[in-house]
C-alpha cells in the first residue's frame, strides 16, 4: 500500500499538500482572529459585565462553528498520512481505466466526522457553562473538573479502545486496503470510517481543551502536536502509556495543589 503513495506525481503531492495546508491555515487565522475579539470580551467580563448563563441558539451555532474549525484545523494534518494513500490508490486505479473519487470526497467524509464531534464538544461547553465551571476564557474553573478532565484522559490512554484505534491511525493502510469502491459516496464514507478511528483514538484528549482554555491557541498547538507525533510514532514506542501515567499523575497534583 505505500506502493500507492510512491506512485503519485510530484505535483500530486504537491497540490494536495498545498490544498491541505491553506485550510488548515485559514482554520488557524480565524481562530487568531476569535481569539483576539473574545480577548476584549473577556476584559468586559472581568470589569463586571453581567455574563449570560444560558446561551441563546445563535450563540450555541456560533460556538459549533468555531469547534468545527478548531477540529478542522487540528485535525486535517494528523490525517496527512491517509489522504495520500488515498490519493495514491486512486492514482493507480486511475491509470487502470477504473477511477475512483476525487481526494476532495475521502477528506470531507473525514471532516464530517469531527464536525459532529464538535457538535457534541459544544453541548458540553454548554452545559459547563451554565453551571459556572468555566472560566471566560473557557478554561476550567474547577479544581475537580481539571483533575477529572486529566484523569479520564489518562485513563484513557492505558485502554485496548486507544490502541486499536492508535494502531490504525499509525498504519492506516492496513485498514485501507481492499476498501476503495467507486464514487463519491465510497470515498466519503471511506473517509467517514477513517475519522471514526481517529475520533476513538483522540477524543477525550479533546476534552483537555477544557483544561487549558477552549481558545488558548498554545494549548490548542500543543495537543494537536502530541496527536501527530502519537500517530508518527513507531507502535512499539508505548508512548500513550508513559502519557497515561503522566497524566494520572498529574490529576493528583492537580487536585492537591
Amino acid at each position: 500500500m505505500n506502493r500507492a503513495i510512491t506512485s503519485l506525481r510530484r505535483i500530486d503531492i504537491a497540490l494536495i499538500t498545498t490544498a491541505l495546508s491553506v485550510v488548515v491555515a485559514l482554520a488557524w487565522l480565524y481562530l487568531y482572529v476569535l481569539t483576539g475579539a473574545m480577548d476584549g470580551m473577556d476584559a468586559g467580563a472581568a470589569s463586571g459585565m453581567p455574563q449570560r448563563q444560558v446561551w441563546t441558539p445563535l450563540e450555541f451555532l456560533l460556538m459549533f462553528f468555531m469547534w468545527a474549525v478548531m477540529m478542522v484545523g487540528m485535525m486535517v494534518p494528523t490525517a496527512l498520512r491517509a489522504v495520500m494513500i488515498y490519493a495514491g490508490v486512486a492514482r493507480q486505479a486511475e491509470s487502470r481505466g477504473s477511477p475512483l473519487a476525487d481526494t476532495g470526497w475521502f477528506v470531507l467524509g473525514y471532516v464530517l466526522i469531527w464536525t459532529g464531534f464538535s457538535f457534541f464538544a459544544t453541548a458540553l461547553q454548554g452545559g459547563l457553562h451554565q453551571f459556572g465551571l468555566l472560566s471566560p476564557a473557557m478554561s476550567s474553573a474547577s479544581p475537580l473538573l481539571g483533575a477529572s478532565l486529566l484523569l479520564a484522559a489518562g485513563v484513557y490512554q492505558l485502554t485496548p479502545w486507544k490502541d486499536v484505534c492508535l494502531r490504525h491511525c499509525q498504519a492506516p493502510a492496513l485498514y485501507l486496503a481492499g476498501k476503495f469502491t467507486s464514487g463519491a459516496v465510497g470515498a466519503a464514507s471511506l473517509g467517514i470510517r477513517h475519522g471514526g478511528y481517529c475520533l476513538g483514538c483522540c477524543w477525550v484528549l479533546m476534552g483537555l481543551l477544557f483544561l487549558g482554555g477552549v481558545m488558548n491557541l498554545i494549548w490548542i498547538a500543543a495537543i494537536t502536536l502530541y496527536v501527530l507525533l502519537e500517530k508518527l510514532l513507531p507502535s512499539r514506542w508505548r508512548a500513550t502509556r508513559v502519557t497515561g501515567w503522566l497524566m494520572i499523575g498529574s490529576a493528583v497534583l492537580y487536585i492537591a495543589v
